[in-house]
């Protein structure tokens, strides 16, 4: 595994971080274990998870993830290896408050967070979306108090729009509060504009490291899917909808075509392209089983040519 400064922080990560999104959903606990060991082992101290995974599955109130996350560093007796990243915004309650990036909810949800893994610091704690009914600064102000008492080291934010990520960087500068140094947008070779159009300039500018989640388009870009064969199912059906497009094949196909050529996977092609882009930190891999981790974790050994760079850069263009 190789490592990767946070952006322009002095943090060293590895150059893929294991999402946790899918514990309590379509993991359970042993696998998740398995699965993290085998991350470590791989020299991986990256993971990221959120207080809301996975509310979406049935009957599960969300915070699963993080507290299997916390079962799983208190067995292993490992916290000060891993660098921990966790999520807030959603809701994880009835009351109005139990969501947003407001004073009350930023420190209720990380005593949370803290209490559910079993520790007394937060890594990496990222807004998982913007708020458009708090002032920034009051968002920020909070996340500095936060810092400053040691329950946070680094902040970030997720699905923001370049906009409010330039808006959060005035007003830090202005108020000499913490900043967000990293960003999670929605990032792969079928999925480019969305961060590609705007984003991109924002962070390449001002140091903010990118950690791309779905950078394996929902698994369509693991090349296990077939045109002539999509699995008949609510979620896999979105897959299709999102990303089993005629341009979406012909992507696959260059990916298949280049995983072939350097005796690799489509897996491990797809992360490359993507860490051989400027400001990209560590994309976000998940995986069910340890079989599916491996396919993944070649990917920071590949070394794409210019040539075929230029290849997967020219079938998923979207200008």
């Amino acid at each position: 595994m190789k490592y990767r400064n946070l952006g322009r922080t002095g943090l060293k990560v590895s150059a893929l971080c294991l999402g946790t999104m899918q514990w309590g959903w379509t993991t359970d606990e042993k696998s998740a274990f398995e699965v993290m060991d085998a991350f470590v082992e791989a020299d991986g101290n990256f993971i990221d998870t959120a207080d809301v995974y996975s509310k979406w599955a049935e009957g599960n109130p969300g915070g699963v993830a993080e507290e299997v996350i916390g079962r799983w560093l208190q067995e292993r007796g490992n916290r000060s290896q891993i660098i921990l990243a966790t999520k807030l915004r959603h809701p994880m309650g009835s009351s109005p408050n139990d969501e947003g990036l407001s004073r009350k909810h930023i420190i209720d949800a990380i005593e949370a967070s803290l209490r559910r893994l079993q520790t007394d610091y937060i890594d990496l704690y990222q807004a998982h979306a913007s708020d458009e009914n708090t002032p920034i600064d009051e968002t920020l102000r909070a996340f500095d108090d936060l810092q400053r008492d040691g329950k946070i080291r680094y902040l970030g934010a997720s699905n923001y729009k370049a906009w409010e990520l330039m808006e959060a960087l005035w007003s830090a500068d202005k108020n000499n509060t913490i900043r967000y140094d990293t960003l999670q947008p929605k990032y792969n070779l079928i999925t480019r504009a969305e961060y590609e159009r705007e984003l991109k300039a924002v962070c390449e500018k001002f140091g903010v490291g990118v950690i791309p989640y779905s950078p394996l388009a929902a698994g369509f870009l693991t090349g296990k899917y077939q045109r002539d064969n999509m699995p008949d199912s609510k979620r896999l059906s979105s897959v299709a909808n999102q990303f089993a497009t005629e341009q979406g094949w012909k992507i696959l196909n260059e990916v298949l075509k280049i995983a072939d050529e350097t005796s690799s996977n489509p897996s491990a092609v797809s992360l490359a392209w993507l860490l051989a882009q400027p400001a990209i930190t560590s994309p976000i891999i998940g995986a069910n089983s340890v079989a599916q981790l491996k396919s993944s974790l070649a990917a920071p050994e590949i070394r794409l040519s210019e040539e075929q760079i230029k290849r997967l850069d020219s079938v998923s263009s979207w200008l």
